[in-house]
């Protein structure tokens, strides 16, 4: 029987900055294999090369050495076109600051990664079907005709949820997506998440915060640009 192939198979990766003279490793030989279906944590201080290696792993951006397969695709030598191809396809997005169009329902946001992606094209009237589909799957019915500035933190929250899984993607990202949000509220968010997961979705969070990290499956902690073998940041028993 064939195991299901990775969805992320990272190798080595490393990725430096030139400063003047000065060459500065911030990724310097990481590997990560996640599996489908996982749901994993992505942890380090500030200059871990936390957010180098999300920003790759997202497809913003592409390693200076290693490879990078997701979801059976390699993505670590390709264009900002054809990035930008992959991510729209095959990662769906979750922000700490949502990023949303003030002044566009919330209907009109989750349709916008329909309007723009380049393969099996939709009608405006099947956008709108999933889009609204997406909304009554993070329990917005019944506010999808209302503009962010006339909802909660929350519900903003949800919104951008609905917008990342309107293209049913391999990958779900999320990058302190309950940084913004009051505790009651970003245990929601996080329950939201866990059903997600429940469903099958992978599911890859950025967090500073080790109350989260312990809610997934496991950790990934990134210290100097490596990750830490014991998952621990120096100086912690």
């Amino acid at each position: 029987m064939n195991q299901p192939q990775a969805i992320i198979e990272a190798t080595a990766l490393r990725k430096v900055y030139t400063m003047g003279d000065v060459e500065v490793a911030a990724l310097n030989g990481v590997d990560i294999h996640i599996e489908p279906g996982e749901f994993v944590a992505v942890m380090g201080p500030s200059g871990s090369g936390k957010s180098t290696l999300m920003n790759i792993l997202g497809c913003l951006d592409r390693p200076s050495e290693g490879a990078y397969i997701l979801d059976g695709e390699s993505v670590g030598d390709l264009d900002k076109v054809q990035l930008a191809h992959i991510r729209s396809r095959k990662i769906g997005f979750i922000f700490q600051s949502f990023n949303l169009l003030s002044r566009t329902s919330a209907l009109r946001n989750v349709m916008l990664p329909l309007v723009y992606r380049r393969n099996g094209k939709l009608s405006p009237a099947e956008r709108e079907d999933k889009a609204m589909a997406a909304l009554e799957a993070v329990g917005l019915a019944d506010r999808m005709h209302h503009d962010p500035n006339e909802l909660s933190g929350g519900q903003r929250q949800r919104v951008a949820i609905a917008r990342a899984l309107v293209n049913d993607p391999v990958l779900i990202m999320a990058d302190e997506p309950t940084g913004n949000l009051d505790t009651k509220t970003g245990e929601e968010i996080m329950l939201l998440l866990h059903e997600l997961h429940a469903r099958g979705r992978t599911i890859l969070i950025v967090t500073h915060e080790q109350y989260i990290a312990n809610q997934t499956e496991r950790s990934i902690v990134l210290v100097d640009g490596l990750i830490s073998p014991d998952g621990k940041k120096p100086g912690v028993n």
